[in-house]
């Protein structure tokens, strides 16, 4: 039982850990006077059986991490039994409209899987802070809105996005990469940092343009959407207006990998 004074600051996962999971440890490390990390594929989040089965699942690795990290870090790691009993299906969720933009768009039901696993952990774990990384910035946005509407009792704190060397952005599915095909896909955070100097001069519209041309001169690349946003609403931007703050979102599928990154363009 933990003392009812001591803060618990909370990092769900999926798993397959990286820099960037250990970055939100880290960081709960730092604020709180216990952490806990959930490592579970929550399969009513996954819109597509394929990729929820090849979705890589390294618990013996992630176990080690963790404990070369801080040994005294909680690790939660539920069976799908353990979450959902009999029955794995998702709750609706309501997030005023942050639930059908770019993502929502592209993976129905995906929102409401993910508000069904973080209201359950959260139920189970009680966090006064959970962290979760900015390359999901909309999930991040939609917890936010869940917390509020609920008026769940815990702090949900965004962390910046962790990239590799190269600029590609820290994702568990990178491991299904090839060392060619991971190469390559830093060109991903390149077109993104191009975007934003554009974005001083031109409208939303030219650089959404451009964007699409440079992915079709990469043949290994599928560009599926490349948005530019209010962060506040996730509206696509249709005119800048200079009080609000916008950012550039993109997936894209390299080889039936999909990969997403955005990046603030203040």
């Amino acid at each position: 039982m933990i003392a009812a004074h001591k803060t618990i600051g909370f990092v769900p996962t999926m798993g397959a850990l990286h820099q960037g999971h250990l970055s939100l440890l880290q960081q709960s490390l730092k604020n709180n006077s216990v952490t806990v990390i959930s490592i579970f594929v929550n399969p009513t989040q996954f819109n597509n059986a394929d990729d929820l089965k090849k979705y890589p699942r390294t618990l013996e690795a992630d176990l080690e991490k963790v404990n070369a990290l801080h040994p005294e870090i909680i690790v939660y790691a539920p069976s799908v039994e353990d979450i959902y009993e009999n029955k794995t299906e998702s709750q609706s969720f309501d997030y005023d409209g942050l639930e059908f933009q770019m993502e929502g768009k592209h993976r129905p039901g995906h929102f409401d899987g993910v508000g069904t696993i973080v209201k359950k952990l959260f139920e189970i774990v009680r966090p006064t802070n959970a962290y979760f990384g900015e390359k999901d910035f909309q999930q991040l946005q939609i917890i936010k809105k869940m917390v509020s509407k609920l008026q769940l009792p815990v702090t949900i704190i965004g962390c910046p996005i962790h990239r590799e060397e190269s600029g590609l952005a820290m994702s568990s599915r990178n491991e299904r990469l090839t060392t060619l095909e991971r190469e390559k896909a830093a060109v991903i955070y390149k077109i993104l940092l191009e975007s934003k100097k554009l974005f001083a001069t031109q409208s939303a519209k030219q650089v959404t343009q451009w964007v699409t041309k440079q992915f079709e001169k990469e043949p290994l690349f599928e560009l599926e959407y490349f948005e530019i946003a209010d962060e506040e609403t996730l509206l696509e931007c249709k005119r800048k207006n200079q009080k609000k703050h916008y950012r550039g979102f993109i997936a894209v599928f390299v080889n039936n990998i999909r990969l997403i990154d955005n990046i603030s363009l203040k």
